[in-house]
């Protein structure tokens, strides 16, 4: 047993200040939902801590940093072959840890549009946003994630598209 005593982080904020906090939590996430499937990539990183986390693309893969968060999406989705995207989110699980951060777990469905050749291919995906957030200078901002993929429904050469989009390629 441990005989060191760690502060536990509370939340001070009164019950009006905690539901603007997960509003505005909300509406960042949104918010990159929108600028990722609209390739605006120059808005992209601005909705990230500068010391943002991701894991979204399977074990031993973690990007650090908006720039590089950004770079690994807009080559994902806007590189050597560009996809259109639809990405949702629904029923968000918002927890506030503190009074500058928040974790929260969202339902995502996303589908993918893209050609081979001659072939339409696409993904429709289903799972879940696993994020943590963090207040910087008055804005909420993602500081982690991670996807979790339930169930994938694609067409046959999905996964040739992946191994040529992976991060760092």
């Amino acid at each position: 047993m441990s005989t060191t005593h760690e502060s536990t982080p509370t939340v001070t904020l009164a019950a009006a200040e905690q539901l603007l906090a997960i509003e505005e939590i909300k509406r960042v996430f949104a918010a990159r939902l929108r600028i990722m499937d609209t390739k605006q990539w120059d808005l992209y990183g601005t909705f990230h801590t500068d010391d943002v986390v991701s894991e979204s693309w399977g074990a031993g893969s973690r990007v650090v940093g908006p720039e590089a968060l950004t770079a690994a999406i807009r080559n994902t989705l806007d590189g050597n072959t560009f996809v259109t995207t639809v990405h949702h989110g629904h029923t968000p699980e918002i927890t506030l840890t503190s009074d500058t951060t928040a974790t929260g777990i969202w339902a995502m469905e996303d589908e993918l549009w893209w050609t081979n050749g001659d072939d339409e291919e696409h993904l429709h995906g289903y799972g879940h946003y696993h994020e943590e957030y963090r207040k910087v200078e008055d804005k909420w901002l993602i500081s982690y994630r991670t996807l979790t993929r339930l169930h994938e429904i694609h067409t046959p050469n999905f996964f040739d598209y992946r191994q040529a989009a992976k991060p760092g390629r």
